[in-house]
C-alpha cells in the first residue's frame, strides 16, 4: 500500500506485471517473470488510446523504483510547476529484475535463478510499458547510476520511443577499470564466502558482509568525514552499514553485481535519435571525469550534451543523483529544447 508521502501524488498506483515463459538473453527461462512497478501523474492518450506523455524513471543498482519518491527527488521534480509536473506527465518507476518486489533469486530459486543481464532488464522493462501499460511514446527516459546505463541502452534499442534521454552518474562505455575491479571483488567475496554453498544456503552467508559494509569508495570523502569526524563516529557508521548488509541476500547481491557484464553501449551510440543530456559530478569516484572516456564516447552521440557538476557543499559523490536540486536546472533547460510534445486525442 502507498504511504502518506506517495499518496500526495495524483493517481499513485503500485502493481505487478507478469511475463510468461520469459527467455533471457543467455538462454535461461523463467515460467513467470514478475516486475513490480509504481506509476503516478496524468496519462495523456492519442486517438488509439496509447499513452504519449510517459516519463520513465530508472533506478540505480541499490534500492527500488521507490528511490524516485525520496523528497530530494520527488519534491523537486513532480510538484506543480516543477519540470516533471505530475499534472502534465505520467511517471513510471519499476523495480528492476532482482530488486524489490520483482523476481529475484531470494524468492525461492536461489542458485537456480537465471543469470540476468542488463539487456534482459531493459527488454523486460520495455514489455512492461508497451504491453502492460500501453505506452507508445516517452517524453523522457531518466536514469541514475545503473538506471543511467540502462537509459543509454533504451535509447539504442528503441530509438524512436523517446524525445529525450537523461543519464545521471554513469558513462556510455564498457564497464572496465577500477569500476569493474571493485564490483569483481565484491562478487568474489560472496562466491568465496564459506557459507555461500554455490547459492544454495540455508542461512545467509555471514563473512562477505564485513568487506561490503566498508565499501565507501564511490561516496563523497567530504560527506563521509562530516558523518564520521572521529574514530568513534567512524566505528558507529561502519556498524550501521554492517547492520544494513546483514539484512540483504547474498544471491540477490551477486546476481545484481554480475548483471552488468553485457554493458557496452559505445559501439551503437550513433543509433541514438533522441536528444541526450549526460550529467555527472566531479567527485564521482565510480565515474572519474579525468579518464576521458565520456568525452570520447560523446563524440558519437549526434544530439548530446555533457554536464560535469563541480564538487561542492551539496554534492554527494556518486550519489549526487539523489539530489535533484543539483541537476534540475540542466533538466529544465534540456526540456525546453526538446521541441513539441506528442498531441493527445481530442476531448
Amino acid at each position: 500500500m502507498p504511504n502518506a508521502v506517495e499518496t500526495r501524488w495524483p493517481n499513485y498506483r503500485e502493481d505487478d506485471f507478469v511475463l510468461k515463459n520469459y527467455v533471457f538473453a543467455g538462454g535461461e527461462t523463467l515460467p513467470e517473470l514478475r516486475l513490480h512497478y509504481r506509476t503516478l501523474g496524468t496519462p495523456r492518450r492519442n486517438a488509439a488510446g496509447k499513452i504519449v506523455n510517459g516519463v520513465l524513471l530508472l533506478q540505480g543498482n541499490t534500492g527500488t523504483g521507490a528511490n524516485w519518491l525520496r523528497p530530494s527527488l520527488a519534491d523537486e521534480l513532480f510538484g506543480p510547476g516543477q519540470p516533471l509536473d505530475a499534472r502534465h506527465y505520467f511517471m513510471i518507476m519499476q523495480d528492476a529484475i532482482g530488486r524489490g518486489q520483482s523476481s529475484k533469486p531470494s524468492d525461492g530459486l536461489k542458485g537456480n535463478f537465471p543469470h540476468y543481464r542488463y539487456r534482459d532488464m531493459v527488454d523486460s522493462g520495455y514489455r512492461l510499458i508497451a504491453e502492460g501499460l500501453g505506452v507508445e511514446h516517452l517524453r523522457l527516459v531518466i536514469g541514475s547510476s545503473m538506471g543511467g546505463m540502462h537509459a543509454w541502452m533504451w535509447a539504442e534499442m528503441y530509438p524512436d520511443l523517446m524525445d529525450g534521454v537523461v543519464p545521471l552518474s554513469c558513462q556510455p562505455v564498457e564497464i572496465s577499470g577500477r569500476n569493474w575491479l571493485g564490483r569483481r571483488a565484491a562478487a568474489e567475496a560472496i562466491r568465496h564466502d564459506p557459507d555461500w554453498n554455490n547459492g544454495f544456503y540455508d542461512k545467509q552467508p555471514s563473512h562477505y558482509i564485513y568487506s561490503a559494509a566498508g565499501n565507501f569508495g564511490v561516496e563523497s570523502p567530504t560527506r563521509i568525514q562530516e558523518m564520521a569526524p572521529t574514530l568513534a563516529a567512524a566505528d558507529a557508521l561502519y556498524e550501521q552499514r554492517l547492520e544494513q548488509a546483514r539484512k540483504g541476500d547474498a544471491n540477490d547481491a551477486l546476481w545484481a553485481i554480475e548483471a552488468i557484464r553485457d554493458y557496452n553501449p559505445e559501439p551503437d551510440l550513433d543509433k541514438i535519435k533522441a536528444k541526450v543530456l549526460l550529467i555527472n559530478t566531479e567527485e564521482d569516484h565510480a565515474n572519474p571525469p579525468e579518464l576521458g572516456t565520456v568525452e570520447r564516447a560523446m563524440k558519437r552521440v549526434r544530439h548530446g550534451r555533457y554536464v560535469l557538476i563541480p564538487a561542492g557543499p551539496k554534492t554527494h559523490g556518486h550519489f549526487s543523483h539523489f539530489y535533484a536540486e543539483l541537476w534540475k536546472p540542466y533538466l529544465v533547460e534540456f526540456m525546453a529544447a526538446l521541441g513539441p510534445e506528442r498531441a493527445e486525442a481530442a476531448q
